[in-house]
C-alpha cells in the first residue's frame, strides 16, 4: 500500500529503493516491480550501500516492543524514520501519504495499549454527575475526553485558569454535541466555593487532578504546595464525603514514595488524608500513584523539543538519572479502571513497565529529529535540582503490592492511619504556612517520616 502510495506525483521527489522483512521466503521477491532486500539484521549494510536517507517502518499490527527494536536499529543507521499508523486505521482505509508519520518518543517506549473494563467502568460513570477537578490541566483535560466517551449523565469541568477551562470545553461540545458540560471556575483551596460546587451539583464521581507538580517550583514554594495538595485535597474529599459522592479518585505521583521533594512529601500526606477518611465514609476513597507522563505542560518532552529547535544545547540534570514513563491517554484510561477496581481505601499503583534513562530520552529525540547528539546538537549536564531523586520509586517497601485482575494495576497494602493523629498535625501544619519554608518544611516531616529534606 505504501509503495503504491509512493508513485504518485505528491511523492515524485522520492525514490523507493526496496523492501526489507524478515520472512526468508520473501527475500528476493520483487512487489511493484521492487526488490525485497533482506532482513532487519541486513538493515545497516543496505542504507551504506543504497545511500538510503528515510526508512518507513509499515508493520502496523505487530507488538509495541518489536516496533521500539526497529526503530532502535533504524536510528542506529543515521536515517530519518517514518511510520505508518495502527492497523485500524489501515481496515477503515485511512492511509495515504499524509497518514505517513514521523516516529515519535513515545513509538520507542514499546508499551502495548491498555485493554480496559470497559463495562466496568461504565458502570460507575455512565449517566453520573461526574466531576474532574484540574480538568483544564495535562491529566485533567484528558480524564475529560475519556470519560466523555462514557456518557455521563453531566461531566463538571472545575478548575483555576478561565482559558485552559474554556479550551477543553469547547473542544468536548465539539467532540460530543448533545452531552452536558459545566464549566466551573474555582480554586480547591477555597472550601465554601467547594461547598458551593459540591451542594449545587451533587456529583456521584470525583476525579481529583488538580495539583502543583513542579518539584523544584514547589521547594521554592513549599507554603503553596501545602495549600493546594494537602488543603485542596481535604477541601474536595470532605466535600465528597459531605454530600455523599459515591467514588472519589486522587490522582497522585511516585514522588510520594520515600519523598524528597517537598511536592511529592504533599501528595503523600494527600492519600494519607483519603485513606484515613476511606475508614468512617460512604465514600469509596481511593489514590492512584504513577510517573511522567509523556507530553505534559512541563515535562521534560515538550523541554527537549524546544532546545533542540533552538539548535541546542540540550539540558539533562544527571546522565544516571532515569524515570518511569507513560503516555497521557494510558495513564488515564488506568486511573480510571482503578476507579472500577476500588472497594476503598486503596492505592493503587500503576505498572509503568521499564525506567527510562532521560540522557538516553534526549539522545533518542535529537536523532529522531535528524541530528547527530553531541556533534550537530550538544548536551549539557547540569546538575540535580533540589528535590529530585535520581530514581523514582512506585511504592514503599512496607507497603508491598498485589495484584488486581487488570495486569497493569497493583495495590499497595494499606496502612493504618489513625485520622485523629492526622488532623492534630495538618492544624499544626495550617498554622506554620504563615511562616517561613523552613518551618512548613519541618512540618511536613513531622507528617511524613520518610521526608527527607535534600540539601
Amino acid at each position: 500500500m505504501v509503495a503504491r502510495e509512493f508513485k504518485g506525483s505528491d511523492m515524485a521527489d522520492h525514490k523507493l529503493i526496496g523492501f526489507v522483512d524478515d520472512a526468508k521466503d520473501k527475500h528476493n521477491l520483487t512487489i511493484h516491480g521492487l526488490p525485497v532486500l533482506g532482513g532487519r539484521s541486513d538493515l545497516s549494510t543496505l542504507v551504506e550501500v543504497f545511500k538510503i536517507k528515510e526508512i518507513i517502518i509499515a508493520i502496523p499490527s505487530v507488538p509495541r516492543s518489536q516496533i521500539s527494536e526497529i526503530i532502535n536499529l533504524c536510528m542506529a543507521c543515521g536515517v530519518k524514520i517514518k511510520i505508518i499508523p495502527g492497523i485500524n486505521d489501515l481496515i477503515k482505509g485511512k492511509i495515504s501519504v499524509n497518514a505517513i508519520r514521523n516516529v515519535d518518543v513515545e513509538d520507542l517506549l514499546g508499551r502495548d495499549p491498555v485493554h480496559t473494563d470497559l463495562q466496568g467502568i461504565a458502570d460507575y460513570v455512565h449517566n453520573k454527575v461526574v466531576l474532574i477537578t484540574g480538568a483544564g490541566g495535562s491529566i485533567g483535560s484528558e480524564l475529560c475526553r475519556q470519560v466523555a466517551s462514557f456518557a455521563p449523565d453531566k461531566l463538571l469541568l472545575l478548575g483555576h485558569g478561565e482559558n485552559s477551562i474554556y479550551t477543553i470545553e469547547m473542544e468536548l461540545k465539539h467532540k460530543f454535541p448533545g452531552m452536558l458540560f459545566e464549566p466551573i471556575i474555582a480554586d480547591v483551596q477555597d472550601r465554601r466555593r467547594m461547598e458551593e460546587v459540591f451542594d449545587s451539583y451533587r456529583p456521584q464521581v470525583v476525579f481529583h487532578a488538580a495539583a502543583h507538580k513542579h518539584v523544584p517550583l514547589m521547594e521554592k514554594n513549599p507554603a503553596e504546595a501545602v495549600k493546594n495538595n494537602v488543603f485542596g485535597t481535604q477541601n474536595v474529599a470532605d466535600c465528597a464525603d459531605k454530600f455523599g459522592t459515591e467514588r472519589f479518585v486522587l490522582v497522585s505521583s511516585d514522588k510520594a514514595v520515600n519523598p524528597t521533594s517537598v511536592m511529592g512529601a504533599t501528595k503523600r500526606i494527600a492519600e494519607m488524608y483519603v485513606q484515613s477518611l476511606n475508614a468512617s465514609s460512604r465514600t469509596r476513597f481511593a489514590s492512584v500513584r504513577f510517573g511522567n507522563v509523556l507530553g505534559s505542560r512541563g515535562s521534560v518532552i515538550p523541554a527537549f523539543k524546544t532546545q533542540i529547535a533552538r539548535g541546542g544545547p540540550v539540558t539533562v540534570t544527571d546522565p544516571q538519572m532515569v524515570r518511569y514513563f507513560m503516555t497521557i491517554p494510558e495513564a488515564v484510561q488506568l486511573v480510571i479502571q482503578a476507579g472500577a477496581l476500588s472497594q476503598g481505601g486503596e492505592i493503587f499503583i500503576l505498572d509503568m513497565g521499564e525506567p527510562v534513562r532521560i540522557l538516553k530520552l534526549a539522545e533518542d529525540l535529537i536523532r529522531l529529529s535528524g541530528y547527530e547528539p553531541y556533534i550537530d546538537i550538544p548536551i549539557h549536564f547540569t546538575g540535580i535540582r533540589e528535590g529530585e531523586k535520581l530514581y523514582e520509586e512506585l511504592l514503599t517497601a512496607e507497603e508491598g503490592a498485589t495484584k488486581t485482575q487488570h495486569e497493569r494495576i497493583y495495590i499497595g497494602k494499606p496502612e493504618v492511619i489513625s485520622r485523629e493523629d492526622l488532623a492534630r498535625e495538618l492544624n499544626k501544619l495550617n498554622r506554620v504556612i504563615a511562616g517561613g519554608s523552613d518551618d512548613v518544611k519541618e512540618a511536613i516531616e513531622q507528617l511524613v517520616p520518610l521526608y527527607e529534606q535534600v540539601s
